[in-house]
Formats: C-alpha cells, sequence, structure tokens
C-alpha cells in the first residue's frame, strides 16, 4: 500500500464525515483540500463515492431506530406514511436538476475559487437569516419532524437545489431554508438528515455507475480506510450538531465560512496559492 496515498485518502474521509452533515459544504472542502493535498487517483470518483457512503450510513445508524419505525409504518401509520412522503417530496427537485445539469456544473464550478465564492455567500446569508430572525424573537410553526407538512417539504426540496452549487452546502440550503419555511432549529436539522439519506444514496449509485471503470480490487485498502474514517467522523458529528443545534444558532458556521473562504480568495488574488488546477 502507498502509505502516502493511504493517509490522503483517511484525511479525505475524516473531512467528508466532520462537513457532510455541518453547514459548511463537504463538497467545497474536498475539493479544496484534494488541491492542497494533490490527491491525484485514477479511482478519484469511486473513491469520492465509498466515503460518501461511510458518511450516509453514520446517519442511517444514528436513526435506525425512526428508519426502522417508518418502514415498519409505510402501511398502516399515519405519520410515518407523511415523513416518508415528505422525503420524496423534498427529494425529487435537486434530483430532477442533479441529473440535467451534473456535467455542466462539475465543468464549471468544481474549483476551489467558484467553492470559495459560495463559502463566503453562504455565510453571509445564513448571518442574514440569524438576523432576520433575533429582529423578529422569532417562534417556530413546526417543532417536530412529524408537523411538516408537504408544502414545507416541496419547498426545502427547492431550497437543496441551491447545494448543487459547489460551496453551498446541501445540509446547509435544507437546515437554513427550513427554518426560514417556519421550521425549528432542530426539526429543521433532523428533516435534513432524512432528506440526505435519498438525496446522497443516490448521487452516489449514479456516480458509481459513471465511474464503474475505475473499480479496482487493488484500490479496496484505500476505499476501506477512507470508508471507515468518513463513518466514525460523521457518527460523531451527527451527534454532536443535534445537541448544538438545541442551544445554539448558526453565526458560528457563519463565520467559519466566511473565513475560511475568503482566506481561498485572498491566497488566490494575491498569487501565494495555485487554486487552478
Amino acid at each position: 500500500m502507498d502509505w502516502i496515498l493511504a493517509l490522503k485518502a483517511l484525511l479525505l474521509g475524516l473531512v467528508e464525515g466532520l462537513t457532510e452533515f455541518l453547514p459548511v459544504s463537504s463538497t467545497g472542502h474536498l475539493i479544496v483540500v484534494e488541491d492542497l493535498v494533490r490527491f491525484r487517483t485514477g479511482s478519484r470518483e469511486a473513491f469520492l463515492v465509498a466515503i460518501q457512503g461511510g458518511a450516509i450510513l453514520a446517519v442511517c445508524w444514528e436513526f435506525r431506530a425512526r428508519l426502522w419505525h417508518m418502514l415498519r409504518g409505510l402501511t398502516h401509520d399515519a405519520a410515518e406514511q407523511r415523513l416518508a412522503l415528505n422525503v420524496v417530496i423534498a427529494f425529487i427537485p435537486a434530483a430532477v436538476l442533479g441529473v440535467l445539469f451534473k456535467r455542466l456544473i462539475e465543468a464549471v464550478l468544481f474549483f476551489s475559487v467558484p467553492v470559495a465564492a459560495a463559502l463566503v455567500v453562504g455565510g453571509l446569508v445564513i448571518l442574514w437569516v440569524e438576523r432576520v430572525h433575533a429582529a423578529r424573537d422569532y417562534h417556530p410553526r413546526v417543532n417536530s419532524l412529524d408537523e411538516i407538512r408537504p408544502m414545507d417539504a416541496f419547498k426545502i426540496g427547492c431550497a437543496q437545489c441551491f447545494a448543487l452549487i459547489p460551496g453551498t452546502s446541501r445540509s446547509g440550503a435544507t437546515i437554513i431554508g427550513g427554518i426560514l419555511f417556519g421550521l425549528s432549529r432542530t426539526a429543521a436539522t433532523e428533516f435534513s438528515f432524512f432528506l440526505a439519506m435519498p438525496t446522497v444514496i443516490g448521487a452516489s449509485v449514479y456516480a458509481l455507475y459513471e465511474a464503474r471503470a475505475q473499480l479496482h480490487a487493488a484500490d479496496l485498502p484505500i476505499f476501506a480506510l477512507g470508508f471507515v474514517a468518513a463513518f466514525v467522523s460523521a457518527l460523531l458529528c451527527v451527534r454532536w450538531l443535534l445537541r448544538y443545534v438545541a442551544h445554539h444558532d448558526f453565526r458560528a458556521f457563519a463565520w467559519y465560512r466566511i473565513v475560511f473562504g475568503g482566506v481561498i480568495l485572498l491566497t488566490a488574488w494575491l498569487g501565494w496559492v495555485d487554486w487552478s488546477d
């Protein structure tokens, strides 16, 4: 095994797991970190599918009891039927646009500088939302998953479409969108996790099909290392985030995005770092 490549795989797995469910953009971070460590391998796309799989498995494991209850209740439990329907409704908009525009977006926006710009803009949006809510003494209309209506789900699904722009953040778009549409922070965060399951799994299956030629037995140790790193770090991150949102707003994530993206833009403008490849 190439130990340098293994360390890079471990790092990327940790980055994926730590950022997939925070409103900071996992795709954006992976693009930047790949540039920094010069992660160059012929099985790159397949490796990214592997670490995304590790991250989404962590959410499935964390919510396994509710998932099992939902699956068992699909034939007779109105609340579980409504949750499943809401997830499907919210999944459709980004799925359709993703299939239609995936190649164009990757060709134009999957570079560090556009990602940095999206990070900064997204951070400013989060600060604006938090300021509006603080000024209005915000009281959520929806406090739990079971109170979400199909129209709420559709609006959140439309908000998720912005996450097709790398650097925007899928979780950020759905959580902040949910809060704007009347959900509590906890309800918006939990629904974002449930929506992540079909969204990330669907995107991973589609990406794996396109990258099927990159699957080689010799790469399995690297894939496994990244997968496990992503699973463990994502599981810890999900548990921490659920505790965090119960007592805090998202301003800290906004400032992190602005500083992180600003550093990339500044170093690119000054010519200190070449972010072009």
